[in-house]
């Protein structure tokens, strides 16, 4: 053993400098877990506002989609309609115009001013074809005839076509002009 006497003023240093190394540390472990509480937040709100951003895509989606079912819904009747109108186009374009069939005539093209105007009503309205260019998005090129007009002009509707708003619910049957052959 020795003989040495303790130092009470060096034991109040050794007690005095324990708190503030203890101080320390706790500091350090406290920025450390702010800090990490802070990434999580962080992370917490970027995947609430992605969460909240899907969701506000998803509802304009859906609702352009129910617009859109409501703005096509007849068009299976519109095209079941197509074939009628048809016929009564056929009926009036093969009558010859007299005396007696007058009347029948005009209740014919009375019947089928009624059906088109209704489908107007409706947004349904034909594909114009008189002395337009062929566009094949509007228009099915049945046949080529060689004439005067411009190449790619229509010469003549075979069948009517019609759109639904902005989409084609039958394209127009129609024939397209091609250069007439030169003749020597």
């Amino acid at each position: 053993m020795s003989n040495e006497t303790p130092n009470p003023a060096a034991a109040d240093e050794v007690l005095a400098a324990a708190p503030e190394a203890a101080q320390q540390e706790n500091s350090q472990q406290s920025d450390s877990a702010t800090k990490e509480l802070q990434a999580a937040l962080e992370e917490a709100n970027g995947r609430a506002l992605k969460a909240i951003a899907e969701l506000d895509n998803y509802r304009k989606r859906v609702r352009r989609e129910l617009e859109d079912e409501r703005k096509y819904a007849p068009l299976p009747l519109v095209s079941d309609l197509l074939s009628s109108i048809d016929n009564l186009d056929r009926a009036v374009n093969s009558v010859a115009e007299n005396e007696a069939n007058k009347g029948l005539l005009d209740g014919v093209k009375m019947v089928l001013g009624q059906l088109i105007s209704t489908l107007e009503k409706h947004n349904c309205r034909r594909i114009q074809t008189d002395g337009q260019q062929f566009d094949p998005h509007v228009h099915e090129a049945i046949a080529q005839e060689p004439s005067d007009l411009e190449p790619g002009m229509i010469v003549r509707e075979v069948a009517s076509g019609f759109m639904l708003h902005d989409r084609v619910v039958r394209p127009a049957r129609v024939t397209v002009a091609v250069a007439k052959p030169e003749s020597n």
